[in-house]
């Protein structure tokens, strides 16, 4: 007997809170969207949204800016990548990361995942070693951290420097210490299905003042560099206010004062997610034919979606899973699919980048299941999906062992 079909929906968001709709209302009556259209003496609200958000992370330097991706190119190109440099990456990440990197006039050369879907270090060594690439832009895809004591090592080794994309662990951390402060720099996206929701946004952090005048003036600053929350001193902006590409990748003040009040709720939101993940995870963990990748005890994710695998699965049988799930109100994307759906696409169809083997990745995405879990749904709902795929998974073993 099946059980009952789930009736919530994945894209549902909690809804804005009412000190984040004040904020917004404020700025609209101004009618200053404009984050450098402000008053004599008045901060602008992305300004002010820098200094906040740097302190929350405990990084010097904070830019707010269009999107999360904008804030991977800005930092490239505030890197300075020579073009067509190779640039290290996963190959397990969503197209926005290889998109940045070839933006930024680079090389994606992507690495192996292993399948706990982090990065392979042992790859990562080899690739660095024969690529050149002094630059590794790592995706924490997902939200899965790998060893990160560990990848500081192996770059240590290699003289390879670390931008992170955090746009799935904003406030997760490895040993206590946050996710996004191991590199250079770290990005952090503000889109719906993120951690924090302004329909979009990013931000870039960065303890280099050089990097980070470098960001300010791409980003659009023009010679308004002396109007951010969270600068380096103005002796920094000597070079790069002459030498940097206006990119116009600038964050409005309505988004920022959406963003404002809900660094104040994220701690919060990370603990409900987790409760969410888990009670998702306790179902699946009684599937002998799901795999669940392991997590550290040294990580504190955010479980704002969960992933398993299915060892072994033919595509078919991959289809056949996904919408028997579907009917019965689940909705789950598959990375093994040939075709790219939604936000979902692998290596294989990113044909802005030079085709690369990857038969690691490849196993391992034909067998990767991931699914989305919003703040709208309960506890009970979240046991509720785990018994659905629980129960659609041991349906699909029943049929492989009758064929």
């Amino acid at each position: 007997m099946p059980p009952a079909a789930f009736r919530g929906v994945f894209t549902q968001q909690e809804p804005i809170d009412e000190a984040a709709i004040a904020g917004a209302v404020a700025v609209l009556r101004t009618g200053r969207l404009h984050r450098y259209n402000v008053l004599p003496g008045e901060v602008s609200q992305a300004a002010l949204l820098e200094r906040d958000y740097a302190a929350w992370q405990g990084s010097r330097y904070c830019l707010a800016c269009a999107s999360g991706g904008q804030a991977m190119q800005l930092a490239l190109r505030a890197y300075g990548i020579a073009p067509g440099a190779p640039v290290l990456t996963n190959a397990f990440t969503l197209a926005p990361v290889p998109g940045a990197i070839v933006a930024a006039g680079g090389r994606p050369v992507f690495v192996e995942t292993t399948a706990d879907l982090v990065i392979d270090l042992h790859d990562l060594a080899r690739k660095a070693q024969e690529s050149g690439a002094r630059l590794l832009l790592i995706s924490h895809m997902r939200g899965h951290l790998v060893d990160m004591d560990a990848l500081v090592k192996v770059l240590d080794r290699h003289g390879v420097t670390l931008i992170e994309d955090c746009a799935h662990t904003m406030g997760a951390s490895w040993n206590g210490r946050r996710s996004g402060s191991f590199g250079l720099a770290a990005c952090f996206s503000a889109q719906t299905y993120k951690h924090v929701n302004a329909g979009e946004g990013g931000l870039l952090v960065s303890d280099d003042a050089d990097l980070m005048a470098r960001a300010i003036v791409s980003s659009g600053s023009y010679m308004l560099y002396d109007r951010h929350g969270a600068a380096p001193d103005l002796a920094a902006f000597a070079a790069a206010r002459m030498e940097s590409p206006n990119l116009s990748a600038r964050m409005d003040n309505l988004r920022a004062a959406i963003l404002r009040p809900q660094l104040a709720t994220l701690d919060r939101n990370i603990e409900r997610w987790n409760q969410r993940y888990a009670a998702v995870a306790a179902e699946l963990a009684r599937v002998q034919a799901i795999r669940m990748p392991a997590r550290a005890a040294a990580e504190r994710f955010v479980g704002s979606s969960i992933q398993f695998l299915v060892p072994g699965i033919a595509p078919d049988a991959a289809r056949r899973f996904v919408a028997a799930n579907a009917a019965l109100g689940v909705e789950l994307k598959w990375f093994g699919d040939p075709e790219p759906r939604g936000y979902t696409s692998t290596h294989l169809s990113w044909r802005f980048v030079d085709p690369q083997v990857l038969p690691a990745t490849d196993r391992i995405l034909s067998d990767l299941f991931d699914m989305r879990i919003p703040l709208t749904f309960s506890a009970g709902d979240c046991t509720q999906i785990g018994q659905i795929i629980a129960h659609c998974a041991s349906e699909l073993g029943a049929v492989a062992m009758a064929g």
